[in-house]
């Protein structure tokens, strides 16, 4: 058993919660904060919490184990949606859409999806995790507790595999929440471009069946878009991998809305990422469903797209989560707290809102949200300590700025 924890003088103890829910709409910008706080963490878990006042007057004058003085204390990010698992890297194509190409005509040339498909299809599983590996150091020293990894650039039975047990491997490595996602469906591999059926009997057939033996995935997703997979041939798969114990969490309203929101909802979708292209129609759908919209800020960012709707979303009682998309075409960083800082420049979202997102919310993107995202009594201590900011506010403002002293996952710090 891990010795008791007691961290004493916490500036602003962020993100109290005696319950957790869901949150929708108004309630994403009630975030609590108890100045001058102590924590208390036993084992892995937060066992108490209060003003150092309470503390006091229940315990007396022992001495802590943490002075926390000037800095804030989160929740680590919850980052519900990314592609960690990748092979190399694509600024080639950064440069070519500098110069003016369009995406189709990367793609046109081999380029895009099909590009990471060739690479990691030509990488061992030992350098994948390697590579694998090095990332998700880094994104947990930048404050993700929990993360979302999915395949999707194997596009082969044995490319797939290889991805997912990657990512399986890193689940058993890591002290990271890790959940995993099958996106065989992210395109059609080029032998399969004249043939959909083909390439979906496959996903089916050969797949799933191996990936459900060896427990490999937790959740289904397929890529719904024009040119890739239509909404259809979205609900074939999803429906197959459904019956192998996979939820959908699925990319819809990236580029088009194609009823991908109404399907995705009918499924039961954990939650329905992207989002930059959303009507009247799909933000009233989003908001009479328990289904989770996630938005992807980077995504929008990198490829110079319009950013998705979030004060429109808020504003109609949707739930709503935010993650990073990860990954190396359209979001080649895993940084959050660039993520928080983009949810309140371009897409006008308040901090707290954008805390509650990636923490509370992306917890339950995660169907975590009973064990992580909020600091709650028999939760996981998976915490960040801020360096001294004047304000919580200051944390996206800053956007520059590390602004992370240390990171601690299931009540230890991260060296």
């Amino acid at each position: 058993m891990m010795p008791s924890t007691l961290i004493t003088n916490i500036k602003q103890l962020v993100g109290t919660r005696t319950e957790s829910h869901l949150l929708r709409g108004k309630e994403l910008s009630e975030l609590q904060i108890i100045e001058n706080a102590f924590l208390r963490i036993e084992d892995d878990e937060i066992a108490e919490y209060g003003s150092m006042q309470q503390l006091k007057s229940n315990i007396g004058h022992q001495p802590s184990n943490i002075d926390a003085s000037s800095q804030s204390i989160l929740p680590a990010w919850c980052d519900s949606h990314t592609h960690l698992v990748f092979a190399g890297s694509r600024e080639s194509e950064f440069v070519d859409k500098l110069k003016g190409l369009t995406y189709s005509e990367i793609n046109a040339k081999g380029g895009g999806i099909l590009n990471s498909a060739k690479k990691l299809n030509e990488t061992s599983e030992d350098e994948l995790f390697n590579q694998s590996w090095k990332r998700l150091e880094e994104v947990c020293k930048l404050g993700t507790g929990a993360i979302e990894i999915k395949s999707g650039y194997g596009l082969t039975l044995e490319g797939e595999l290889k991805m997912l047990r990657v990512i399986k491997k890193l689940k058993e490595k890591s002290n990271l929440h890790i959940k995993s996602t099958f996106l065989g469906a992210h395109t059609y591999p080029l032998r399969y471009r004249e043939n959909h059926q083909g390439y979906i009997d496959l996903i089916i057939n050969e797949m799933l069946p191996v990936i459900a033996k060896e427990k490999l995935a937790d959740y289904i997703d397929v890529f719904c878009e024009k040119g890739f997979f239509s909404k259809e041939e979205m609900e074939t798969i999803c429906k197959a991998g459904m019956s192998y114990g996979l939820k959908p969490k699925l990319h819809v309203n990236q580029l088009n809305s194609i009823g991908g929101i109404e399907a995705g909802i009918k499924l039961n979708a954990i939650s329905l990422d992207h989002l930059e292209t959303m009507t009247v129609e799909d933000i009233s759908a989003l908001n009479k469903s328990n289904t989770i919209g996630t938005l992807l800020p980077t995504a929008a960012f990198f490829l110079r797209m319009p950013f998705q709707p979030a004060r429109e979303l808020i504003n109609a009682n949707c739930a709503i989560a935010l993650a990073s998309d990860y990954n190396p075409g359209s979001s080649p960083s895993g940084n959050m707290n660039f993520v928080l800082s983009l949810s309140c420049i371009q897409m006008k979202m308040l901090p707290e809102e954008a805390i509650n997102a990636a923490t509370i919310n992306g917890a339950y993107a995660l169907e975590l949200g009973n064990e992580l995202g909020s600091i709650t009594v028999g939760k996981k201590a998976n915490l960040i300590f801020t360096k001294p900011i004047p304000s919580l506010s200051y944390f996206p403002y800053a956007f520059g700025t590390n602004l992370i002293d240390k990171v601690m996952i299931k009540g230890e710090f991260i060296s």
